[in-house]
């Protein structure tokens, strides 16, 4: 997975093997007969499509000038991401910078960032994967560390609706953007504390992630989760891709290297 100026489309996916989906199937069949309510769980970036959209939209709005900035915007971003090893205070500060424009603006900035990758990122089993469970009446929501204005575009390209987009943003007021921070902030058990508390207490059945700061959201699934990975060995996702497919392995979850 890459920021925008280390992005390289792959576009020779791999498949999911074809016994995944006869397990999905059989566990969606099996569960669909308790007429409880299921509820699924993607990662975004790295997981749904293979790009960094959260950074795409960062480095979009530092190209184009959109909001004031300090100077050398990335580096500042990434220095602020390491410190003390926890990225949340980064995270915030990414929508934060959007304080006082209209969320309508910051919007169409974010499908104008998303339009500028090409061609479309996204992991073709994984689209295929989410209208399954859509036709089968689940609720699939995306949990994402990046700003959710970012990742809104992305998810109406997999014809999810940017209402079950559950990722890193602040207040808005009469439809001005605030840097006042909603919580929890989605990261690690961020993410599961958050998808929580809109399902009402239901657990996902399928949960599918990318990297270590997905492991909680995948651990919290109940019959189904899905490790996968996309990045090159020089990426610096890598480590810990490689982190949470050995932890697939060992706990027997499935998991699938796109390239």
């Amino acid at each position: 997975m890459y920021t925008i100026k280390e992005y390289h489309l792959r576009m020779n996916y791999q498949p999911y093997p074809e016994h995944y989906w006869t397990q999905i199937e059989k566990n969606l069949n099996e569960l669909k007969t308790s007429q409880q309510k299921l509820v699924a769980a993607f990662d975004a970036d790295g997981t749904l499509w293979d790009a960094d959209l959260g950074e795409n939209f960062f480095q979009y709005q530092i190209d184009h000038k959109l909001v004031e900035l300090p100077p050398n915007a990335f580096d500042f971003y990434l220095n602020m991401k390491e410190k003390n090893g926890d990225p949340r205070e980064a995270f915030l500060w990414l929508a934060q910078i959007n304080k006082n424009q209209r969320i309508e603006k910051v919007r169409e900035w974010a499908k104008l960032a998303y339009e500028s990758i090409q061609p479309n990122p996204i992991f073709q089993d994984q689209k295929k994967l989410v209208q399954l469970l859509m036709n089968h009446g689940v609720e699939v929501y995306i949990v994402t560390a990046s700003i959710k204005w970012a990742v809104e575009p992305g998810a109406l390209a997999l014809g999810v609706s940017i209402n079950n987009v559950i990722g890193v943003q602040t207040e808005i007021q009469d439809g001005i953007i605030t840097d006042q921070g909603i919580f929890p902030i989605t990261y690690r058990p961020g993410k599961v504390e958050a998808l929580l508390q809109r399902t009402k207490g239901v657990a996902p059945f399928l949960s599918s992630g990318n990297s270590m700061g997905d492991f909680e959201l995948l651990n919290a699934a109940t019959h189904t989760r899905i490790a996968v990975s996309a990045a090159s060995r020089d990426d610096h996702m890598y480590k810990t891709e490689s982190e949470l497919l050995t932890h697939a392995k060992n706990n027997n979850w499935l998991g699938h290297r796109f390239i």
